[in-house]
C-alpha cells in the first residue's frame, strides 16, 4: 500500500485485522468498449494482488482475457486516477479511504476501482474518463526498472511524486524528496502497520526504514545507524524526527518508561535554540546532531546522547538581511506574557540591533506564539523546571540587549564609551553583574606583563568585536548547557555500568551543502563535514562491497563512482591542508586573510580540486562532490579563534545570579558539587537564623528555593553528570577558554571542529549503516535540472546500478552450512561443491548467485526462496517427529491392552477347561453312583451332592489355586453407584442399600463424579426438631437453652422433598454473595459454640470453608448460570479430598448435613428477590482511546484538521485511530478490532471471540460450561490438564458442543475429555486471545529486565485487548488461578498451566520460520505465567482480607448479642413496660454503644463487598 497517498479524512482500518478476515468485497467499474455491467462486485482474499483482481473481474465479466488490462485507483482530491501494479494488493489502498467509501465504493463517495483495457505496446486503452494516466509503470524501487539511466530514474521519481510518493527505494537505501507540504502519513497507525515488515512488502516509508533497524538491531544484537543526508532544506530534520517518532513508538510496545517522552521533547527545544530561517529553508538546522538511542537486549529504549557539532554562532550577530536569527528569540518576544515581558524587560522584534533585517515583518506572529507554548511543554518534558526557563529567558533577553550596546568616543578622546544608559541599565540587572565593571569590560582589555597588568582600550572595531564575541559565546554556552542537561535527563543508571550490554541505534542529522551568494568559514566546515559523510557512504556502498567481490574472485564488472578522497585530504590532510594552513595562520599576529590566501593559493595552485580566482578577488574555489564552491576569505582568521576574552569571563563570573557562574563554569562537575556544598551551607545558615520558629522562609538573595532543592534532589547524581560530560567532552567549550587567565594557547574552532566529526565517524562506523538520501523539490520540480544535479552529485545512477547487480546475501561457508544445514545432505560439509549442489538442485540461476573463496553471495529473493524452502523442510521433519512420537504411544497403549486381553483370555480359559474337566468328572461320578444306587437300592444312603455345588467348589479351588500363582482375571471396575428416587425405596429401611465405605470412596474420590438425569445420589434424612436442627453428642448438650448448636450427629438424614430445591439455577452474583455470608455464619456459630471439634466437624468446617473461597471466586462472573446441583456435586467433592482413609465413612454425614443446611438457604432466597448487575459501557463504538502526546505534526483521521506537536490528542490504542477531543463525538466507524453484538451463532468453535459475546453472553457459552463444570468436578483431579482423555468421546462430545450446547450433559464424559476440549477451544480460535496484533508487545514486556516493570508492562497490555477477550481472559485466568490453588491434590502448578495454555492464547501468526516460534516459546509461558502468578497472589490476598473482615464481624455481632441479652435480662420488668424509656441515662448510653456496634458491622459489611467485587 502506497503510504503516502493519504487522506485528511481517512479512517484507520487494521491490516491485521483485513488480513484474519478469509475475504473482502471490492466493487470494480470497467470502463470498457463494450456493453458489460456497471458494477463488478469481487470477493477475494486480502492479500489479493492487482493481477489476481484482474483475473477474477475478467472471469466474472466474461472479458477476453488474451487482452491485457488495467486496475486503476480514482479518488476524490482532483480526480486523479493512479494504475496499479500488478504486484501491488488493491485492499491496502482501501486502507486510506474515507469509511463511506471503505466496505463499498460508491462512486459519489469518490474513491473506487476502475478496470480498464491496455493496448499491446502497453498504453491504456480509450474509456470515457477525461483522466490521463501515464503509461510508465510506477516502481517502488529504482532497481526493479529494466532500463537504468538519468531519464528512466527521474520520470519514475517525477511519477510518484505527482502521487504524492515521496518515498522510493534504491534496495535498502531510501530516497525522499521533501513535498514542503504536510501529508496525512505519519499517524500512529502507520507506525502499527509497518511494524515488523520486511523492507520493500509495504510500499516505502521512512517508518520502514525504521522498524528495519529497530527489528535488525534485535536480531543480530548490533547497533544500528541511520545516516541523513541531502542539501539544505531537502527535509532532514524533518526526517530524523519522523525517525525518533517511530523508534520511540517502537519501543513502547512493552512498557513506556519515560525515557520515551524526554527524547520526544528535546527535539523541538534543540530545534526552538539550534534552528533558523534561512533563503532556502524555513527551518534549517544550524548545527549538526547525532542521537544515539540506547537499547536493552529486549528493545526497551533505556536511555540516550545526543551529540551536537559545529553550532553556527556568526548567524546571531551577523547573516543575510533576508534571513533570521534563531527560532526561540521570535518565540520569546511574540509569545510571552505581559508578566514574562516585564520579567525580562522584552522589547518588540524589531527593536532589537541583532534582528533587523530587511522589509521587517513577522507575518507568522500567530504561529509563534503557539510555537512558544510547545516550546514550554517541550522544556517540561525534559526536565526544565520553571525557575531554570526563567533563567534561560533571561539571558536570552540579555544577549539581545548585548547587541543594542552602541560605542562613542569619550571626551577625553583617549578612550571609548558605552551606551545608552537605559540598555547598560537593563543590561547589568539581567546579568547580575555590576554596571561599572560592565562598562569596563566593553570598551577596556587587560594585557598581562612580566611584573603587572596594562590596560589598553579598544578601538571601535576591536570593541564591537569584543561585544559580539561575548554575545556568540554565551549563546554558545547556554545552548551547551541545554544539551548537557537533556542528557542528563536522558541517561540511565545502567549505561555507567559496563558490565551491562547495551544496544544502539543513531541517528546522524549533519548539515546540508550550502551555496550562499557569500560563503565564509561556517560553510568551509559544513561543506567539509559532507564530502565526509559522503566518502564514508562510498566506501560502504561502492569501495568496500566491490573490494569484497575482487577478494572473493567471483565475477564482476566493476562499477566506476567519483571519489571525493582528494578534496578531503585538500581540506584536512596534514601538512599541507588548508584547515592546517588556517591554524598557522592564526597564531602569527602579522598574518591576515589576505596573507592566507596567498598561502592557500601557493601550496595548491596546482591541485585539480582547488581553483584559485584573480589576484584582485579575495576568494577560493573548491570543486566538492556537489560541484564548485566559492569562499570569502574575509573573516577567517579571527573566526578560527573566536573566543571569550578574559575579562568577559571575569566579569560574567562576578555574576550574582549562581545560573550565569554555571554557564561560564569550566567544569561543569566541579561547579555543580560546588553549587550543591553552597546550597546546603545556605540552608543550614537559614535553618540557624530561623531558630525555633514554627514558619520561616529562605533567604532569596542569592538562589531561588526551587534551584536549591533541585541541587539537593540531585545530589547523587554528580557522577552521571560527570559520564555525560565525558562523553559530549568533544564539542563543549574547552575548559582553557573559559578560565579567566589561560596559560595554553586554545585550539582553534577548525581543530574542535575536526575532531569532533572524527568522533562521529568512528561511532558510526561501528555500527550497521542505513542510508536515506533526502532531495530537495521546492517549486522547481519541473525544472527536472535541479533534482538531477542532485542526483548526479549523489551518485544515485551508480548507486542504483551496484545495488541491483550486486549481492545483498552473503555467507561464509560455515554460517551456510549451521543455517541451511537440514536442506544439505547428511554427509555434506561446508565445502564449496556441496553448497553449488544445493543451489543447482534448487534451480537457482547461475546469474543470481555466486561463490566465492570463503563466501556464498546471493540476491536478496533466491536467499528469500532459500529461507522459505528451509521453513518448510523443518516443518516437514518436526510433523514427522510429531507422528513418530505418536505412533510409540498408541503403539505403547496397544500393547498394555494386548497383554491385558491375553492375560484375561488365558485366565479364562484355563478355568474354563478345568471346570469342563471337573465337570465331566463330576458327572461321571453321579452317573456310577447313581447306577449304585439303583443297583442296591438301599434306602438309608444320604443322596449325593449336585454337580453344580460341586461345580461352584471346583472353581472355588482353581480361583485360589490361581490366587496361589500370581494369575486370575483383573478385579472389576469399581462405578459409582446410583439409587432411583422411588418412594417406595424410602418406604423401607434404607442402612442395607448404603454403599460400604469403599464404595463411598470410590463413589467421591474419583477423578469426577457423573450423575445421569434420571438417577440421584440417595441421601438420608434429618432427625429435626422445632427447636433445634442439629443434634449435640452425649454429654455435651447443653441443656436449659434454646440456642442452636452446629452438632453433626449420625442420625442426620435428608428428607425427599428437599431434593427438588437443587433444581433451582443461581442467575445473580447478589444469591452467590448471600449464599457465602450464610454458609459463614453457620462456620462461625460452629466454631463459637463448639470448643473441641470432632473429626467429622472439621471436615465440615474445612470443606464449607474451601467450598466458600469457590464462591467467592464466582463473583466476578457477570451472568452466572449455575445450579444448586453443581455446587453439591463440587462440594461432594471438595469433602472427599479432604477425608483420609479412616474417615470416609463421614463423608455421606457432611453432605447430609451441607445438603439440609443448603436447603434452607435456597427456601428463604426464593422469597427474597434479585438485584441485576449495571452493566458496565465500553467506549464509544468499541473503541479504546487514551491521552496521547503529538510529538510530529499529524491530521485528525476525523475532521482532516492538523494536530499540532505538543498537543493533546486522543488514540485509540486498539486501530491507532487519532482525533481532537472535540472529534469524538463524530466517531461513526467501529473499532477495526471489535466485532457487532450479537446472539452467538450456530457455531461455537473456530469462532472469534467477539461473535461468540454480546450483552447476554458477555463469555462464550460453551466455554463457560466447560469452565464451570471443570470447576466444579475436576479440581481435585491429578494431571488435570496434563492429561488427555478419550479421543472417541473427545469428537462426540465437540460434536455436540458445536451443534446444541445445551443438550449437551458433560456430566456423561470424563473429566480429561471436557479439559481437552477447552484447550482445543481456545486453539481453534481465529485469532488468539491475546491477538496477533498484541503477539510481539507481549513478547516485549516480559523482557524487560526488573520483575515489576514486566507486570506493568504485561498489564497495560492486556488494557488494548477487545472487551470481548479481555473479559474472556479474565475468566480463564480466574479458572487456572482456582486450579492451582489445588496444586496438592491435581498437581498443576502455576508454571504447569502456563506451558499448556501459552501456546493456546499466545500465538504468532507467522508460522513460515519454525526456529523463531521455538525461540519464543519460553517469553510466551513466562508471559502467561506472569498473568496467573499475579492473579493467584491477589486472589489470596483477598481471601485473606475478607476473612479477616468476617472475623471482625462475627466478634461484632457476638457483641451485639451478648450486650442485647444482658440489657434484657437485668432490666426489671416495669421498665420493659415504661413508654419512656429514652429518658433514662444508662439506657441512652446503651442504646448509642448498639447503635455504634451495628454501624460497624454495616461498615464491615459494606467493606466485605468492595473486597469481594475488586477483581
Amino acid at each position: 500500500m502506497s503510504v503516502s497517498d493519504g487522506v485528511t479524512r481517512t479512517t484507520s482500518l487494521d491490516m491485521d485485522q483485513l488480513q484474519q478476515r478469509q475475504t473482502v468485497f471490492l466493487q470494480i467499474y470497467p470502463r470498457l468498449p463494450q456493453d458489460t455491467a456497471a458494477c463488478c462486485t469481487l470477493q477475494v482474499s486480502p492479500r489479493a494482488t492487482t493481477a489476481t483482481v484482474i483475473q477474477n473481474a475478467g472471469a466474472t465479466l466474461g472479458l477476453d482475457m488474451t487482452r491485457h488490462y488495467a486496475l486503476l485507483e480514482v479518488r476524490q482530491d482532483g480526480g486523479a486516477e493512479r494504475m496499479l501494479r500488478h504486484s501491488e494488493i488493491p485492499v491496502e489502498r482501501v486502507l486510506l479511504w474515507p469509511p463511506g467509501a471503505r466496505n463499498q465504493h460508491p462512486q459519489e463517495e469518490g474513491y473506487y476501482f476502475i478496470l480498464q483495457a491496455q493496448g499491446s505496446g502497453g498504453d491504456l486503452g480509450s474509456g470515457t474518463g477525461g483522466s490521463e494516466v501515464s503509461s510508465l509503470e510506477e516502481y517502488d524501487d529504482l532497481c526493479s526498472l529494466s532500463t537504468l539511466t538519468e531519464d528512466t530514474i527521474l520520470a519514475a521519481l517525477r511519477q510518484r511524486f505527482y502521487k504524492h510518493n515521496i518515498y522510493t527505494y534504491a534496495s535498502g537505501i531510501l530516497v525522499a524528496i521533501n513535498p514542503f507540504k504536510f501529508l496525512p502519513i505519519y499517524n500512529p497507525k502507520y507506525v502499527k502497520m509497518y511494524n515488523d515488515q520486511p523492507l520493500g512488502k509495504l510500499s516505502p516509508h521512512i517508518f520502514a526504514v525504521a522498524d528495519v533497524a529497530f527489528h535488525t538491531m534485535l536480531k543480530q544484537q548490533e547497533n544500528q545507524c541511520v545516516v541523513i543526508s541531502g542539501e539544505s532544506g531537502s527535509g532532514k530534520t524533518q526526517s530524523a524526527n519522523f525517525l525518533i517518532h517511530c523508534l520511540t513508538a517502537l519501543s513502547q510496545k512493552g512498557y513506556s518508561s519515560g525515557v520515551e517522552r524526554t527524547i520526544l521533547g528535546a527535539g523541538p527545544v534543540l530545534e526552538a535554540f539550534g534552528n533558523a530561517k534561512t533563503a532556502q529553508n524555513n527551518h534549517s538546522s544550524r548545527f549538526g546532531k547525532f542521537i544515539q538511542v540506547n537499547y536493552l537486549e529486549s528493545g526497551v529504549v533505556r536511555g540516550a546522547v545526543v551529540e551536537k557539532y559545529f553550532l553556527e554562532k556568526c548567524r546571531l550577530v551577523f547573516r543575510d538581511r533576508s534571513e533570521r536569527n534563531y527560532h526561540v528569540f521570535y518565540y520569546l518576544l511574540v509569545g510571552a506574557s505581559k508578566e514574562e515581558q516585564r520579567e525580562f524587560s522584552l522589547l518588540h522584534p524589531e527593536d532589537y540591533a541583532y534582528l533587523q533585517q530587511e522589509d521587517f515583518n513577522l507575518e507568522d506572529a500567530e504561529d509563534l506564539r503557539c510555537e512558544f507554548k510547545r516550546l514550554h511543554q517541550a522544556m517540561e518534558m525534559v526536565g526544565f523546571l520553571v525557575p531554570t526557563k526563567k533563567q534561560i529567558f533571561s539571558v536570552l533577553s540579555a544577549i539581545l540587549y548585548l547587541g543594542n550596546v552602541t560605542y562613542s568616543q569619550s571626551e577625553d578622546g583617549q578612550g571609548l564609551e558605552a551606551g545608552p544608559a537605559d540598555v547598560l541599565y537593563t543590561l547589568s540587572d539581567l546579568l547580575e553583574v555590576k554596571q561599572e565593571l560592565l562598562v569596563e569590560a566593553l570598551t577596556k582589555r587587560k594585557l598581562m606583563m612580566a611584573n603587572n597588568t596594562v590596560v589598553l582600550h579598544y578601538t571601535l572595531d576591536e570593541a564591537v568585536t569584543a561585544r559580539d564575541s561575548m554575545a556568540k559565546s554565551l549563546y554558545s554556552s547556554l545552548f551547551d548547557w541545554i544539551v548537557l542537561h537533556i542528557n542528563h535527563a536522558l541517561l540511565n543508571r545502567r549505561d555507567m555500568e559496563e558490565a551491562v550490554s547495551c544496544l544502539s541505534i543513531g541517528i546522524l542529522d549533519i548539515f546540508g551543502f550550502e551555496d550562499f551568494q557569500t560563503n565564509s568559514f561556517e560553510q568551509f566546515c559544513i561543506n567539509y563535514s559532507i564530502e565526509k559523510v559522503h566518502y564514508y557512504f562510498h566506501q560502504h556502498v561502492f569501495t568496500l562491497e566491490q573490494e569484497e567481490y575482487q577478494e572473493e574472485g567471483i565475477s564482476w564488472s566493476p562499477i566506476d563512482y567519483k571519489d571525493n578522497l582528494g578534496c578531503i585530504h585538500l581540506i584536512s590532510q596534514k601538512p599541507t591542508g588548508l584547515f592546517h594552513i588556517l591554524d598557522e595562520e592564526s597564531n602569527l599576529s602579522q598574518s591576515t586573510d589576505n596573507t592566507l590566501l596567498e598561502k592557500f593559493k601557493q601550496l595548491h595552485h596546482d591541485n585539480p580540486y582547488f581553483v584559485p580566482t584573480t589576484v584582485m578577488e579575495p576568494a577560493f574555489i573548491i570543486q566538492h562532490f556537489t560541484g564548485t564552491i566559492k569562499y570569502q576569505i574575509k573573516d577567517f582568521r579571527e573566526k578560527n579563534t573566536d573566543h571569550m576574552r578574559p575579562e568577559i569571563v571575569s566579569l560574567l563570573r562576578s555574576s550574582q545570579r549562581a545560573f550565569m557562574r554555571q554557564l561560564i563554569g569550566s567544569d561543569p562537575v566541579a561547579f555543580f558539587r560546588w553549587g550543591i556544598l553552597r546550597s546546603t551551607i545556605h540552608i543550614i545558615a537559614v535553618f540557624k537564623e530561623a531558630g525555633s520558629r514554627l514558619d520561616f522562609s529562605f533567604d532569596r538573595s542569592d538562589d531561588h528555593p526551587l534551584e536549591v532543592l533541585e541541587d539537593i534532589f540531585n545530589l547523587m547524581n554528580s557522577r552521571s553528570l560527570k559520564h555525560i560530560v565525558g562523553l559530549t567532552r568533544h564539542d563543549l567549550t574547552p575548559r582553557s577558554l573559559l578560565h579567566p587567565h589561560p596559560r595554553n594557547q586554545p585550539s582553534s574552532i577548525s581543530a574542535q571542529f575536526q575532531a569532533s566529526l572524527n568522533q562521529l565517524l568512528e561511532t558510526v562506523g561501528r555500527a550497521e549503516p542505513f542510508f536515506i538520501h533526502c532531495i530537495r523539490s521546492n517549486t522547481l520540480i519541473s525544472r527536472e535540472t535541479f533534482v538531477l544535479q542532485q542526483m548526479r552529485y549523489t551518485g544515485m545512477l551508480e548507486t542504483v546500478r551496484i545495488r541491483k547487480s550486486g549481492y545483498n546475501a552473503k555467507f561464509t561457508f560455515k554460517e551456510f552450512q549451521e543455517k541451511f544445514k537440514v536442506l544439505l545432505p547428511k554427509e555434506a560439509t561446508s565445502a564449496p561443491k556441496d553448497i553449488a549442489n544445493l543451489l543447482q538442485k534448487m534451480g537457482l540461476g547461475q546469474s543470481t548467485y555466486q561463490i566465492g573463496k570463503t563466501k556464498v553471495f546471493l540476491k536478496e529473493r533466491e536467499r528469500q526462496h532459500l529461507q522459505d524452502t528451509l521453513n518448510k523442510e523443518v516443518m516437514r521433519h518436526i510433523v514427522i517427529l510429531q507422528r513418530w512420537f505418536r505412533a510409540c504411544l498408541i503403539r505403547r497403549h496397544f500393547l498394555c491392552k494386548k497383554d491385558a486381553a491375553i492375560r484375561i483370555q488365558v485366565s479364562t480359559y484355563m478355568s474354563t477347561h478345568q471346570y469342563q474337566t471337573q465337570h465331566q468328572r463330576n458327572l461321571e461320578r453321579t452317573e456310577l453312583r447313581r447306577r449304585q444306587h439303583s443297583e442296591e437300592h438301599s434306602p438309608n444312603r444320604s443322596p449325593e451332592t449336585g454337580p453344580e455345588v460341586n461345580g461352584q467348589k471346583a472353581s472355588q479351588r482353581n480361583t485360589e489355586m490361581e490366587k496361589r500363582e500370581g494369575r486370575g482375571s483383573p478385579p472389576p471396575l469399581n462405578r459409582p453407584l446410583s439409587f432411583p428416587l422411588d418412594a417406595k425405596c424410602l418406604s423401607h429401611s434404607v442402612s442395607p442399600l448404603l454403599p460400604s465405605s469403599d464404595q463411598w470412596y470410590n463413589l467421591n474420590h474419583t477423578s469426577s463424579l457423573y450423575l445421569s438425569k434420571h438417577t440421584r445420589i440417595l441421601t438420608l434424612p434429618i432427625a429435626t426438631s422445632t427447636s433445634s436442627l442439629y443434634t449435640g453428642r452425649c454429654g455435651n448438650n447443653r441443656e436449659g437453652r434454646g440456642n442452636t448448636t452446629i452438632r453433626i450427629s449420625r442420625a442426620t438424614r435428608v428428607s425427599e422433598q428437599w431434593n427438588a430445591s437443587l433444581e433451582r439455577e443461581i442467575t445473580d452474583t447478589d444469591e452467590l454473595r448471600h449464599l457465602d455470608e450464610f454458609l459463614g455464619n453457620q462456620v462461625n456459630e460452629l466454631r463459637t459454640r463448639v470448643k473441641e471439634l470432632s473429626a467429622t466437624e472439621m471436615i465440615f468446617l474445612t470443606a464449607t470453608m474451601q467450598f466458600r473461597e469457590t464462591i467467592k471466586g464466582m463473583y466476578s462472573v457477570l451472568k452466572p448460570h449455575i445450579s444448586y446441583k453443581v455446587l453439591m456435586t463440587g462440594y461432594c467433592n471438595c469433602v472427599s479430598s479432604h477425608a483420609g482413609a479412616k474417615q470416609l465413612t463421614e463423608v455421606s454425614l457432611v453432605v447430609n448435613l451441607f445438603q439440609s443446611i443448603l436447603d434452607g438457604f435456597i427456601r428463604g432466597e426464593i422469597k427474597r428477590e434479585g438485584f441485576g448487575l449495571p452493566v458496565k459501557l465500553d467506549s464509544p463504538l468499541g473503541h479504546m482511546f487514551s491521552t496521547y502526546q503529538v510529538n510530529i505534526r499529524q491530521s485528525c483521521d476525523l475532521c482532516g484538521f492538523y494536530i499540532w506537536v505538543m498537543e493533546k490528542a486522543y488514540m485509540c490504542s486498539a486501530c491507532k485511530l487519532i482525533c481532537h477531543k472535540k472529534c469524538l463525538s463524530k466517531i461513526i466507524t467501529d473499532c477495526s478490532t471489535r466485532c457487532d453484538d450479537g446472539e452467538p451463532g450456530c457455531l461455537h468453535f473456530g469462532v472469534q471471540v467477539c461473535v461468540l459475546t454480546s450483552k447476554t453472553y458477555p463469555i462464550p457459552m460453551v466455554l463457560l460450561m466447560m469452565l464451570e463444570h471443570v470447576e466444579m468436578n475436576g479440581l481435585y483431579t491429578e494431571g488435570l490438564y496434563r492429561k488427555s482423555g478419550s479421543a472417541s468421546h473427545a469428537r462426540e462430545l465437540h460434536q455436540l458442543l458445536e451443534i446444541n450446547p445445551e443438550t449437551a450433559t458433560l456430566e456423561n464424559y470424563s473429566i480429561h475429555t471436557v479439559t481437552g476440549l477447552v484447550k482445543r477451544w481456545f486453539r481453534e480460535l481465529p485469532d488468539p486471545l491475546l491477538t496477533y496484533r498484541l503477539y510481539k508487545d507481549f513478547l516485549h514486556a516480559v523482557e524487560l529486565p526488573e520483575q515489576s516493570e514486566r507486570l506493568r508492562a504485561v498489564y497495560q497490555k492486556l488494557d488494548e485487548l477487545p472487551s470481548a477477550n479481555f473479559k474472556t481472559l479474565e475468566r480463564l485466568v480466574f479458572h487456572l488461578v482456582r486450579v492451582a490453588k489445588e496444586e496438592e491434590h491435581n498437581r498443576m502448578s502455576a508454571n504447569s498451566l502456563a506451558i499448556v495454555f501459552a501456546p493456546c492464547i499466545l500465538r504468532s501468526q507467522d508460522t513460515t520460520d519454525p526456529f523463531l516460534v521455538m525461540k519464543d516459546v519460553s517469553k510466551t509461558t513466562t508471559c502467561v505465567e506472569i498473568l496467573i502468578s499475579e492473579q493467584f497472589r491477589r486472589y489470596t490476598e483477598k481471601m485473606k482480607d475478607i476473612t479477616e473482615l468476617e472475623y471482625a464481624e462475627a466478634l461484632a455481632v457476638n457483641q451485639l448479642k451478648l450486650k442485647r441479652q444482658n440489657t434484657i435480662s437485668e432490666k426489671p420488668s416495669s421498665e420493659l413496660d415504661a413508654p419512656h424509656m429514652d429518658n433514662l441515662d444508662p439506657l441512652d448510653i446503651d442504646m448509642e454503644s448498639e447503635r455504634n456496634l451495628i454501624e460497624r458491622i454495616k461498615s464491615i459489611k459494606q467493606e466485605k463487598g468492595n473486597v469481594s467485587s475488586r477483581t
